[in-house]
């Protein structure tokens, strides 16, 4: 059953908002037909009431001044015989006298119009007579003689009787032939929902039968164009699943052949340990070890936030952050790294209250704690390090550059590769993890920012730009 919100069953869709409609449509034809049928109906018993009524005016004649009407039983009988229904009648002479037949048949009301179908000066119109619906004709008939002239009033009244029973009749035969039509046509859209369907059951059929490995594209041409698509996006979908299976894939690989390499030294110091008697040597190996648990600790560290950030950083809440703070943060959290290799760490535009960028705050620390944690490694005993941090109308600009020995121009689309060691930082530093500036490059990235490399002030050591053309209004 879908919940609240939820499409539901395509099938039940199409049939629903196709066979409503048509029902609906059927239904407002029936009544039409079945009115149309009963105006008709009304029409021919009208003109057999109108026959009948001028043959009693034929009957109607003037002996010794006085209206007079012969009408036989024989007449009437004939009369009812036709109309299958009772018959009453009435003949009014020129004064208003009842000439002949029933006295208290209903008179002719006087909002009644004349009817514009006949040649004749006829009214019909319906009355109750000893408790029965009637249909009467009143038709208005002009009679002489030598002695005298006027107009006698000829009301011929049948019961509703055979009418009903034809509406009956054309009701059922009505109902009959729509309900027919209503059912074939049900049957034909059920059957063409099922085949315009089919396609979309094919490629349901498809994806439940392919292995969980296949994640190849499938061929928009097997459905219909409008659902094309969606085939397309889906294929797309794939695609990127394929690239984030990928990156995982290389990661994990990477990732085990980083790690590898330091456990196996660890386990190899720590046998040459337990062989060792003297305790000078053994101090010496543990401080190795301390030293070699640094660096896979460090790896480790920057493994885990690599992979955070490729899997899911995309995620991360955005906010307003100062850059100016945070890289006067992590100035003083690195001070002391840089105070113990003698190197000057200096921060320029910490108090720019414009340098406020949209974006994820541990992210952007991760960000900037790199680009100098990387500054401090590479760079030489009694270096520089500094940090800048400005705002223009183009946006953030965060600068990091360092008294190292810099990267060849020919090496600056590789160091941003996990893993990847220039050969110059990995003669100074041969402990690196060659994952500083891929962190930095996947947290640009998700900031919308832009990465430039090149050398130093001085012409010499490495200064990494990071711009972020997204300002938060002040």
């Amino acid at each position: 059953m879908a919940r609240a919100g939820q499409p539901g069953s395509l099938r039940q869709q199409l049939l629903r908002w196709l066979i409503l409609p048509l029902v609906a449509l059927v239904a407002l034809n029936a009544v039409s037909l079945y009115r149309d049928a009963l105006e008709a109906a009304d029409v021919a018993y009208d003109r057999s009431l109108l026959s009948s009524t001028r043959a009693l005016a034929e009957r109607v004649t003037v002996k010794d001044g006085k209206v007079v009407a012969n009408v036989p039983y024989v007449a009437l009988d004939s009369f009812e015989t036709d109309t299958l229904g009772r018959i009453y009648y009435k003949v009014t002479g020129l004064q208003g006298e009842t000439v002949s037949g029933y006295d208290d048949l209903p008179p002719v009301p006087k909002n009644v119009p004349r009817s514009d179908l006949y040649p004749a000066l006829v009214r019909f119109y319906h009355a109750s007579y000893n408790g029965e619906p009637v249909r009467i004709a009143a038709l208005l008939q002009p009679v002489y003689d030598d002695s005298m002239r006027g107009i006698a009033l000829i009301q011929v009244g049948e019961t509703l009787d055979a009418r009903q029973a034809l509406s009956r009749r054309i009701l059922l035969a009505t109902l009959l032939r729509q309900t027919l039509m209503v059912l074939a046509v049900a049957a034909l859209v059920w059957f063409a929902v099922r085949l315009v369907l089919r396609p979309l059951m094919r490629l349901k059929t498809a994806f439940e039968t392919r292995p969980l490995s296949d994640l190849s594209d499938l061929d928009p041409a097997l459905v219909h164009r409008e659902v094309r698509p969606l085939v397309t996006a889906m294929n797309g979908t794939m695609a990127r699943m394929q690239d984030l299976i990928a990156s995982q894939r290389r990661f994990i690989a990477d990732a085990s052949h980083q790690l590898r390499t330091p456990l196996a030294v660890l386990k190899t110091q720590a046998e040459l340990a337990l062989r060792e008697n003297d305790p000078a040597a053994m101090r010496a190996i543990v401080g190795s070890i301390a030293g070699t648990t640094d660096n896979a600790i460090h790896l480790a560290n920057r493994l885990l936030t690599l992979a955070r950030i490729e899997h899911g950083g995309g995620s991360a809440a955005m906010a307003p952050v100062s850059m100016a703070a945070l890289a006067g943060q992590v100035g003083l959290e690195l001070a002391m790294p840089a105070v113990q290799k003698g190197i000057d760490l200096a921060l320029e535009g910490g108090e720019n209250d414009d340098a406020t960028v949209i974006g994820n705050e541990l992210l952007l620390h991760e960000l900037v704690s790199n680009l100098v944690d990387n500054a401090i490694r590479y760079t030489p005993p009694g270096g520089s390090v500094m940090l800048r941090v400005g705002a223009d109308a183009d946006g953030v600009l965060l600068a990091v550059s360092d008294s190292g020995p810099g990267i060849a121009p020919s090496e600056y689309d590789k160091v941003f590769m996990p893993f990847y060691r220039a050969q110059a930082t990995l003669e100074a530093n041969p402990g690196g993890t060659g994952l500083g500036l891929a962190i930095v490059r996947d947290i640009a990235v998700m900031h919308g920012a832009t990465l430039t490399l090149g050398q130093g002030e001085d012409g010499g050591g490495l200064q990494v730009g990071v711009r972020f053309a997204r300002r938060a209004e002040s």
